[in-house]
C-alpha cells in the first residue's frame, strides 16, 4: 500500500525508454509544454459510467425505473450485481490494443477519468469500491508501454461537483455546497492526499505529467471564492506529497476571460476549458459554414486572450471537445430527455425545458435528428467533409494554446464522439497531425455541395 492505496501487483522495474512518435520527446525526456501541443484523448465511459457513451446500460429500463446515472444503475443492480456487471464492463471496454491503436492514431497524451469510487466509498453509496483503481493501474501501465502520457481526471467528487450524470450522481451539486458541502470538500482534499503521495512515487514521473484537480466545477452556481480557496488547498496537498506535474483545474464554465489573475500564487497550472457548440443555442443554431467560422475565429480568440496574462489566467488548454454539430446523441443531455435540435429537451422544469427545435433552419424544414445519428456509411459527402474540416479547425484553434484531448476515444453507437469510429468512418484523420486545410482558407459552399441545415 502506498498513500492507502494498493500497488495491485505492479511490477517492481519499468522501462521509460519508449516514444509516442517521432513529433514527441521519448517518456523519459521532458515534454515542452507550452512549446509543442498537446494532442490527446480521453477515455471517458469507461471508469465512470456516461449514459450517452454505453447506452446499453440505461436503455433497457423505463422512465418509472429512474435510473439515469451510475448511482442509480448501482442501486438499481444492487452490490453483487453491480460489482460483475462493472467489472466486466472494465475489463472488455478497454484493454492493452486500445492504447496500442491510440498511439498508432498518432496523440501522445490520453487523460483517464475515473470516479472517488476508485479510491474509496462513503456510508449510504451504491457504487462499486475501488475495483476501478486496479483497472485504472493497469491502463497508466498501458500507457507507458506505449509512450503516452497520463493527464489524471477525477471526473466525480464527493457530493457531485456539478449535478451532471458525468460526476456518478445527477441532479444537486453537493460538493462545497449545501448542507455536506464543506464535508464533500474536505473528502476530495482526503482523496487527493491519497492519490498524489501514490503517484509521487518515482515510477510516475515520466509518465503521469498532468493531474486534475476535478473535471467540470459548476462554479456558476458555486461560491467561487470557496472553489478557489479549496483549490489552493488542493495544490498544496498535492504539492506538499511530492507530484511535480502540471496541475489541471477547470475553468468552471465562468468564462476564460474571467480567470485573468486567479490563482497567481501556484506555479505550473494549467486552465481547462471545454468547448462545445451543442449545448449553447444561439451556437447551436449556426449554419455549417458559420459554426466552422466560429471554431477557427472565435475559439482562437478566446485561446490567445486566455493564453495572455494581461487579458486571461496563462496557460490554457482544451480538455474536451467532439465533432458533434448537434445535441442529437441518444442521452447526450441525460437519460429521458430529448433534444435541442428537436425541441423535445424536457427537463420537467420550465424554465431549462427547450421545447421548440433550434436549428438554422428555424424548423422550415423541420429539424431532425435522423441524419446526424445515421450511420457514417449513409452520410453525404459534403457532410463527411464538413465534418472533417470541423475537426481540423477546433484542433488548429486549440493548438494556439496548450493543446486538446478528445472526447471520447470509443462509444458503443455515437459516432461523432468516439475518434476511433470518427477515423474508421473517415471523418478524423487517420493521424492526429495531418490537415488537408486550416482556417486560413476558403470555407467551403457547403449549401452548394448540397448539405442541408436541418441536420
Amino acid at each position: 500500500m502506498v498513500g492507502g492505496l494498493s500497488v495491485m501487483g505492479l511490477n517492481s522495474t519499468w522501462d521509460d525508454d519508449v516514444q509516442a512518435n517521432s513529433n514527441v520527446p521519448n517518456l523519459k525526456d521532458s515534454f515542452q509544454y507550452g512549446k509543442m501541443p498537446i494532442r490527446g484523448v480521453n477515455i471517458g465511459g469507461w471508469l465512470n459510467i456516461e449514459p450517452f457513451i454505453t447506452p446499453s446500460f440505461f436503455s433497457h429500463f423505463d422512465s418509472r425505473d429512474n435510473v439515469i446515472d451510475e448511482y442509480t444503475l448501482s442501486k438499481r443492480l444492487g452490490a453483487n450485481k453491480a460489482a460483475q456487471t462493472f467489472e466486466q464492463h472494465y475489463s472488455s471496454f478497454v484493454n492493452a490494443q486500445t492504447l496500442a491503436d491510440i498511439r498508432a492514431a498518432g496523440f501522445d497524451h490520453v487523460r483517464l477519468p475515473f470516479g472517488y469510487w476508485a479510491v474509496t466509498t462513503y456510508e449510504g453509496d451504491p457504487y462499486v469500491p475501488k475495483i476501478a483503481w486496479r483497472y485504472l493501474l493497469r491502463c497508466i501501465e498501458w500507457a507507458r508501454q506505449n509512450g503516452l502520457r497520463v493527464n489524471l481526471d477525477l471526473h466525480g467528487a464527493p457530493g457531485s461537483q456539478n449535478g451532471w450524470n458525468h460526476s456518478g450522481r445527477q441532479g444537486w451539486a453537493g460538493w462545497l455546497n449545501g448542507t455536506d458541502g464543506t464535508l464533500n470538500g474536505q473528502r476530495t482534499i482526503d482523496i487527493h492526499n491519497q492519490l498524489s503521495t501514490f503517484f509521487a512515487q518515482p515510477r510516475y514521473k515520466h509518465l503521469v505529467t498532468m493531474y486534475g484537480l476535478v473535471n467540470e466545477p459548476r462554479m456558476v452556481d458555486l461560491d467561487t471564492d470557496v472553489v478557489l480557496a479549496w483549490s489552493e488547498k488542493a495544490i498544496s496537498t498535492i504539492r506538499g506529497n511530492g507530484i511535480t506535474a502540471v496541475i489541471v483545474f477547470g475553468d468552471g464554465f465562468m468564462g476564460l476571460d474571467n480567470w485573468q489573475g486567479k490563482l497567481t500564487g501556484e506555479k505550473n497550472l494549467l486552465l481547462d476549458v471545454h468547448q462545445y457548440v451543442i449545448f449553447n443555442t444561439d451556437q447551436l443554431k449556426l449554419p455549417h459554414a458559420d459554426k466552422l467560422t466560429f471554431a477557427c475565429k472565435g475559439w482562437t480568440a478566446q485561446m490567445l486572450r486566455s493564453q495572455n496574462t494581461a487579458t486571461g489566467f496563462g496557460p490554457t488548454m482544451c480538455g474536451e471537445w467532439s465533432q458533434a454539430d448537434t445535441d442529437c446523441a441518444q442521452y447526450i443531455n441525460n437519460v429521458g430527455i430529448g433534444s435541442r435540435w428537436e425541441g423535445t429537451l424536457n427537463t420537467g422544469n420550465a424554465s431549462t425545458s427547450i421545447l421548440s427545435p433550434v436549428c438554422p433552419t428555424n424548423n422550415s424544414p423541420q429539424c431532425d435528428c435522423s441524419g446526424a445519428n445515421a450511420d457514417p456509411s449513409d452520410y453525404s459527402d459534403a457532410y463527411k467533409q464538413w465534418l472533417l474540416l470541423f475537426a481540423y479547425a477546433q484542433m488548429e484553434s486549440f493548438e494556439k494554446g496548450w493543446g486538446w484531448f478528445y472526447w471520447t476515444w470509443a462509444t458503443e453507437s455515437n459516432v461523432q464522439w468516439s475518434w476511433e469510429t470518427g477515423m474508421q468512418a473517415g471523418i478524423l484523420p487517420g493521424k492526429v497531425w495531418e490537415r488537408s486545410w486550416n482556417c486560413d482558407e476558403e470555407v467551403p459552399d457547403f449549401g452548394g455541395m448540397g448539405l442541408p441545415e436541418y441536420y
